[in-house]
C-alpha cells in the first residue's frame, strides 16, 4: 500500500487545537465538532444509556470519562477539544488502512452518490462476496448482514438447521456477540463489566449452549449441532490456541457429526491477507466476517461450504434476513480496502507489530510492571501486572487472562498512557490494533510513552 504510513508532518503536535480537518494525506475539508468533552458527554448521558452506545466504549472499568472523537486521521484520532492520541484501537480492529484513508473515503463518497440503500440486490455485494471467497479456500458463498453479532447468530441458526440438533458449544472468554445465546460465558465487554451474561436473557435461551475451557478440547455428543470458536481468541485479551487445538476440534466435530464454526469477525483480513484458518490449516464448515470487511462501515457475514450455504432461504429453510443487508456504502469501503491492503503489505505489518511487541513488552518492564505483549500476525496482546518488573506468563485460557486483570494494574496504566497521548481500549480483556497507518515512528511513540506510563504507576504502587 503505497504511503500506508506516511503524512503524520501534516498534523498538529499531541494537545493541540485543531479547527478543521488537515486534509494532506487523510481527511477532507469538513469542519469537525468541537466543544469539550465533558460537555458533549453529559450531553450524551441525557439521550444515550450511560452517554455510549457499547458497553466497551465506556470507561467504568477504568474509572474517568470517554473523550469523544471529532475526526480521525491516519494512526490518530482528536477529541472535540482538539487533543491528538495515537490510535491503537482501530475501531476494535474495523480500521485497517487508517482513519478517512482516501481510497476508502472516495469509494464510500462515489458509492453514497448512487444512492445509500436499495433493498434490492447490488454489483457491490456479489462484488465483496466473489473477493472473500476467492481469499479463503473452503467458503464457497458468503450471506451479508449488518454486525458481527448477526453474523454469530445467523451461523448459529444454519448449523442447527442443517444438523437438526440444539446443542452449540463454546468457549469461556470468547465473545460472539450480545445474542442471548452466546452471552454466556462472553469476553470483551461482558468480562470487562465484570457480568455473567445478562440480566434479560431467560435461562432457556442459554440451555442449550455449553461453555467449556478455551485450548482444550471438549468431548462431543451428538446433541451437539456445532462448535463456536475464536481460532485466535482476541476477546480476553490475546490468548492464541495451543499446537493440536484447533486440529483436535476438527477432528472431534468430524466424529460427532458436528460443525465447526470459525468466529473470524475480529481475525479475518486483519491477522493476515487472509484468515487465521489459512494461517493455522484448519478449514472449518462456517465462517464469521466483520469488522475489516466493511472498511469501518457496519458489516457482517457468514459463509462456509455451498452446501450448507443452500439451507438458507429463500434456496432453503433456514430463514434470515435484513434491510440493510450487503449495504452499497459497506460493501464499496471493504472492497476498496481489501483492494488497497496487498499481501506484501500484511507481512510488513506482521513484522513491525513482532519488532514493536517485543519492545513494548520491555519498555513496560524496564519502567517497573511485570508485562506479557504476546503477538498472532498483526495482532498483539497487552497484559500488564504489578512490579517487579518480569515477563508475564502469556495465559493459555480466560482463567489466567482474567487473573492479570484482577491485578487491577491496567486502569491506572490506561490513563497514564492516556495522558500520554496514546490510546488503548479502556479494558483489559481487549487486543492492541496497529494497522498500516502505523510507521516505526508512531509505535516508537507508543513505546516511549508505555515505558514512562509504567514507570509513573509503578512508583504509585509503591
Amino acid at each position: 500500500m503505497a504511503d500506508a504510513a506516511a503524512g503524520t508532518g501534516l498534523l498538529p503536535a499531541a494537545g493541540a487545537a485543531t479547527g478543521a480537518a488537515t486534509g494532506g494525506a487523510y481527511g477532507g475539508g469538513e469542519r469537525p465538532a468541537s466543544g469539550t468533552n465533558s460537555a458533549w458527554f453529559e450531553r450524551a448521558t441525557r439521550t444515550i444509556p450511560g452517554g455510549v452506545d457499547s458497553p466497551v466504549r465506556s470507561f467504568q472499568s477504568v474509572g474517568g470519562m470517554p473523550f469523544t472523537v471529532g475526526h480521525g486521521e491516519g494512526p490518530w484520532v482528536f477529541d472535540v477539544e482538539g487533543r491528538r492520541y495515537l490510535d491503537l484501537v482501530q475501531s476494535y480492529g474495523a480500521v485497517l488502512l487508517g482513519h478517512a484513508h482516501p481510497v476508502v473515503v472516495e469509494a464510500v463518497c462515489r458509492a453514497a452518490s448512487l444512492g445509500s440503500s436499495f433493498g434490492m440486490p447490488t454489483p457491490g455485494e456479489v462484488l465483496l462476496a466473489e473477493a472473500i471467497c476467492a481469499r479463503v479456500p473452503g467458503c464457497e458463498q458468503v450471506r451479508f448482514v449488518s454486525s458481527g453479532t448477526e453474523a454469530a447468530m445467523s451461523a448459529l441458526r444454519l448449523a442447527r438447521g442443517v444438523t437438526g440438533r440444539s446443542r452449540v458449544v463454546k468457549f469461556d472468554g470468547c465473545y460472539h456477540g450480545h445474542s442471548d445465546g452466546l452471552l454466556a460465558g462472553g469476553g470483551s465487554g461482558v468480562a470487562t463489566l465484570g457480568l455473567p451474561g445478562s440480566a434479560g436473557v431467560p435461562p432457556g435461551a442459554v440451555a442449550d449452549t455449553l461453555v467449556v475451557p478455551y485450548n482444550v478440547v471438549p468431548e462431543l455428543d451428538e446433541q451437539v449441532a456445532c462448535v463456536i470458536v475464536e481460532p485466535v481468541a482476541a476477546n480476553m485479551n490475546l490468548v492464541a490456541p495451543r499446537p493440536g487445538f484447533l486440529e483436535g476440534l476438527r477432528r472431534a466435530c468430524d466424529a460427532a457429526g458436528a460443525l465447526l464454526v470459525f468466529d473470524e469477525v475480529i481475525t479475518g483480513f486483519r491477522i493476515g491477507a487472509a484468515t487465521a484458518s489459512v494461517l493455522t490449516g484448519v478449514t472449518p464448515d462456517l465462517w464469521c466476517f466483520g469488522k475489516v470487511v466493511g472498511g469501518g462501515l457496519p458489516i457482517g457475514a457468514f459463509g462456509g461450504r455451498r452446501e450448507l450455504m443452500a439451507a438458507l432461504a429463500p434456496s432453503g429453510p433456514v430463514y434470515q434476513a435484513g434491510t440493510l443487508s450487503g449495504n452499497p456504502l459497506a460493501t464499496a469501503a471493504g472492497l476498496a480496502v481489501l483492494g488497497e491492503a496487498t499481501p506484501a503489505d500484511y507481512d510488513a505489518l506482521a513484522s513491525r507489530v513482532a519488532r514493536f511487541a517485543g519492545a513494548l513488552e520491555g519498555a513496560v518492564r524496564a519502567g517497573g510492571l511485570s508485562a506479557a505483549v504476546p503477538v498472532a500476525g498483526t495482532l498483539a496482546g497487552l497484559y500488564v501486572g504489578p512490579p517487579p518488573g518480569v515477563a508475564l506468563e502469556p495465559p493459555l485460557d480466560f482463567g489466567g487472562a482474567r487473573a492479570i486483570a484482577a491485578s487491577g494494574v491496567y486502569p491506572p496504566f490506561f490513563h497514564a498512557l492516556l495522558r500520554r497521548g496514546v490510546m488503548v481500549a479502556p479494558g483489559a480483556y481487549e487486543v492492541v490494533f496497529c494497522g498500516l497507518a502505523h510507521g516505526d515512528a508512531e509505535l516508537d511513540v507508543a513505546i516511549e510513552a508505555a515505558g514512562e506510563a509504567a514507570a509513573e504507576v509503578a512508583r504509585a504502587l509503591g
